[in-house]
């Protein structure tokens, strides 16, 4: 061994069992699997996203579902109302608008929706400590019935039906296998 500075200098010493990548990077592959998880969790926190976090995907989402729903909607209404026209550039400027107007409509609509369920969701959640689908179902009661809080007594007893039944159907479907398994043990 020869000392450059105050580094050794290994690289004539043969290395058994690994393949170097390049003759330029002498590094054992072995460094470079991956055997643990790709991020580093504070201690004590959970591996799963909470409430709060998943919001932003929930109201983006919605936002961007809401826009092309709308604008495919848009181009339906569009093209049925300027169907005795030829085609032409009031024609295409028309079918636009509608699609514009559509688009920014739902997408509208549909991210003040999510943006109601979130929040209220992780208003909930904070204020229970807990986060199961008691905190959905209520989370979207009460979301249907401030969207629908301008319609009176009865808007809102609609709106919180519909955020309700839409909620608890969605509870329904993610422990479904969860039921089917519960029930499967209390049969035997």
């Amino acid at each position: 061994m020869r000392e450059s500075g105050s580094h050794r200098v290994l690289s004539f010493l043969p290395v058994t069992g690994m393949n170097p990548l390049s003759p330029y990077l002498n590094l054992d592959p072995r460094y470079l699997v991956q055997d643990t998880d790709e991020f580093i969790l504070p201690t004590g926190a959970n591996k799963t996203r909470g409430r709060f976090e998943l919001a932003f995907f929930t109201i983006g989402g919605c936002c961007m579902t809401g826009a092309t729903f709308g604008a495919l909607n848009g181009l339906r209404l569009g093209l049925k109302e300027t169907q005795n026209m030829a085609w032409s550039k009031p024609r295409n400027v028309q079918i636009l608008n509608m699609v514009t107007r559509q688009g920014a409509l739902w997408a509208n609509t549909l991210g003040s929706l999510a943006l109601l369920y979130s929040a209220f969701g992780v208003v909930i959640e904070k204020t229970r400590g807990a986060e199961d689908d008691l905190n959905t179902i209520a989370a979207g009661t009460m979301t249907g019935m401030l969207y629908k809080s301008t319609g009176g007594v009865r808007g809102v007893a609609r709106g919180g039906i519909a955020g309700l039944t839409l909620t608890g159907l969605y509870a329904l479907y993610n422990n479904w296998e969860h039921m089917k398994g519960s029930l499967a043990r209390q049969s035997l």
